[in-house]
């Protein structure tokens, strides 16, 4: 079969870039094809916080996600051994929590509507470019593309065939379920973030969410490590997770333990070769809090961009592919959120993360809002 623009990878990166492309180039539409190697709705390891960047961009493709079933996350809190900051947005919700496998199907379903063809069920084997454009062997047969774009996630097969040599920048994740109790001791709609685990070398955060399955109300918890302070003595992420859920009375050992990586954005990252480039977790997430989705759909805008010039311009090399990402407020966030990531977890010492997250929160919130957050409303004049 042969497609001029192949999408591997059917989450909200692959379809975040259809999405776009339809809005900037919408001749190309019918010449799309997503391949999901997954079935609608599959599941997704994934704590599902919407930060307001992903709303902003969603609501740019007229897309409500409140039709998704979700917990609007009342207020945010950064703390430290459970002592620390709240954050509220005065007649907002702070985060919107959803389930990536509703999600996801969500999101497909409104490609579908917009005649955005999807594949699902197919997996990828092998994918060779060449001067002309790009071989993918798949377990159901050969697809022959103009260019290829990998949004297969943090091992895709994607980024390994066409950079098998490029360094991994990744982090740690495990996430259990457990039902909501106990709301005097965890307000129902408020998240937590606590940093306690950084002095004993884990460079990350503990969270519970509030979130829903079915309707039921339950809790999200997790632990993530950008695992840049890998050197030793590290104490297994289980172990900290544990203890965490029993300063509330939870029982890890009640509950299914999940865990994944997560490859986190590092600007000396390659991100296309020619015929060939990635976006969302192929190219990597937010590393100071494993933040994916809102990403994820913000490289698909900034790939849109990148395909649509390559048509109109006959040339696939994708050269300015990484200069476009970089450049971007996208690209700029990302960055921001790298250097912190590099300040902030090195600097282990119990005193330096009590003053941040208990005595600093004039400067903590100053910093975010100019460099972590509020970036998606930029993208538009890029």
């Amino acid at each position: 079969m042969e497609k001029d623009i192949l999408i591997i990878g059917g989450g909200p990166a692959g379809l975040s870039t259809a999405f776009h492309l339809q809005q900037i180039a919408p001749e190309l539409i019918s010449r799309i094809l997503i391949l999901e190697k997954a079935h609608y709705p599959r599941p997704k390891l994934c704590a599902g916080g919407l930060v307001a960047d992903a709303e902003v961009l969603l609501e740019g493709l007229g897309l409500d996600v409140s039709e998704i079933p979700h917990v609007d996350g009342t207020a945010a809190h950064f703390d430290f051994a459970g002592k620390g900051m709240k954050v509220s947005v005065p007649g907002a919700h702070t985060l919107r929590i959803i389930r990536r496998d509703e999600f996801d199907a969500w999101l497909a379903g409104k490609a579908r509507e917009r005649g955005i063809t999807i594949r699902e069920g197919i997996t990828v084997k092998s994918l060779k470019p060449d001067f002309e454009g790009v071989t993918v062997e798949t377990d159901s047969g050969t697809y022959r593309a103009k260019i290829v774009i990998g949004a297969d996630g943090s091992n895709g097969m994607v980024r390994r065939a066409v950079l098998p040599q490029a360094s991994i920048y990744t982090a740690r994740v495990l996430e259990a379920i457990a039902p909501a109790k106990d709301a005097n001791l965890h307000k129902a709609q408020e998240s937590y973030f606590d940093f306690f685990p950084v002095p004993a070398g884990i460079a990350g955060y503990t969270w519970d969410f509030p979130t829903q399955i079915k309707g039921q109300p339950m809790r999200c918890w997790g632990i993530y490590d950008a695992n840049i302070l890998a050197d030793a003595g590290r104490p297994p992420l289980k172990e900290l997770l544990s203890a965490e859920m029993a300063r509330f009375g939870f029982d890890l050992g009640d509950y299914e333990l999940k865990g994944h990586p997560i490859r986190w954005f590092d600007p000396t990252s390659q991100m296309s070769v020619p015929r060939v480039l990635l976006v969302g977790d192929a190219v990597g997430a937010d590393s100071i809090f494993g933040e994916g989705i809102s990403v994820a759909l913000g490289y698909g805008k900034v790939a849109a961009r990148e395909v649509a010039q390559a048509f109109r311009q006959d040339n696939f090399d994708f050269t300015g592919y990484r200069r476009r990402v970089l450049w971007s407020p996208l690209g700029q966030t990302l960055i921001a959120r790298w250097i912190i990531t590099h300040i902030i977890y090195p600097l282990r010492w119990k005193w330096f993360q009590i003053l941040l997250w208990r005595w600093l929160k004039p400067i903590v919130i100053l910093v975010a809002w100019i460099f972590v957050l509020n970036w998606a409303k930029r993208m538009g004049r890029t």
